[in-house]
């Protein structure tokens, strides 16, 4: 084997668990012009999502405003709410962190970012290893996107339509990697201080996650992720261009077709320079819209945890 492949392995953790949360970001987003943002009460809950593209548009607000638990309050019905948020007490279901492939990672990444003088340990590695090493970051990258690509295509909890909506932001966050200057030693540097700090402010500790999110519950988990999600993708812009929330305001959302409580909705963005045209199902309960597989999903992780 190659040394270069044998380095990038070290990288390819902490490359596939960005490149994974921002597919998933890119998920929901907005219709630019004809469509405003959704007003929402004191409690997060839409005011009037009585539009099937209003689902798309309730969860886009909650993105630009880096609100994760205002997130999960409008992606889901009330009742279900309620649930997911017994079932996090519980430990027995950690969404809407599902959403986010490689999920089980995320505590993982914290840990690392949170350990005595992580920056420096982590610039260490990266001095040593990929300082200046195109070539073995970009081996890195495109290995991360074979493994991205095979990992959704072979999981059966995604739909066809997911499947070739994360496909295409997978291509197109990896065309970005494969042109931002990863390799650079001080804008590695500005990124590794920045969300070390970030993780060690949010107050979970990565090495006993699973206890943490239980004590705190679903609410004050998500508040206490947010801020590191929203450093984590401010470096990304800053140090290496990607701009996840041009993609997010410049999307636009068209009704397909409409049966009832059923609706298909077409999602049309740029991302990192490539265009992304995607289909998401919705549905309505309780006189409100849903993202479908939102719904279906956090259902599901309940099923599972109940196993």
């Amino acid at each position: 084997m190659p040394a270069g492949t044998a380095n990038a392995r070290t990288l390819r953790p902490a490359l596939g668990i960005c490149l994974a949360l921002l597919a998933a970001l890119c998920l929901p987003a907005c219709q630019r012009g004809t469509a405003p943002a959704v007003a929402t009460g004191d409690d997060g809950a839409p005011a009037a999502t009585t539009r099937p593209i209003d689902a798309v548009l309730v969860l886009r607000d909650r993105l630009l405003a880096r609100d994760g638990a205002g997130f999960a309050r409008v992606a889901v019905p009330p009742a279900l709410l309620a649930e997911l948020e017994a079932g996090w007490t519980r430990g027995t279901t950690r969404w809407p962190l599902d959403e986010l492939p490689l999920d089980a990672h995320i505590p993982r990444m914290l840990a690392a970012l949170q350990a005595s003088q992580a920056d420096k340990a982590l610039m260490a590695t990266f001095r040593k290893q990929f300082a200046n090493a195109d070539t073995d970051i970009d081996q890195a990258v495109r290995t991360l996107m074979v493994f991205g690509g095979e990992y959704v295509q072979s999981d059966p909890e995604y739909s066809p339509d997911a499947r070739e909506h994360i496909a295409q932001a997978i291509a197109a966050l990896g065309d970005w990697a494969l042109a931002a200057p990863l390799s650079d030693p001080k804008r590695a540097q500005r990124f590794f201080s920045t969300v070390s700090a970030a993780a060690v402010r949010s107050g979970l500790d990565g090495n006993h996650a699973p206890q943490a999110f239980a004590t705190l519950g679903m609410t004050q988990s998500l508040n206490r992720l947010s801020p590191f999600f929203a450093t984590l993708l401010a470096q990304l812009r800053q140090q290496y261009g990607l701009d996840i929330d041009s993609a997010l305001r410049g999307a636009r959302v068209s009704l397909l077709q409409q049966t009832g409580d059923t609706a298909m909705l077409r999602l049309q963005y740029v991302l990192a320079g490539r265009a992304v045209d995607a289909r998401l199902p919705a549905v309505r309960i309780d006189g409100h819209w849903y993202l479908a597989d939102y719904v279906r999903r956090a259902e599901q992780s309940l099923q599972a945890g109940a196993r």
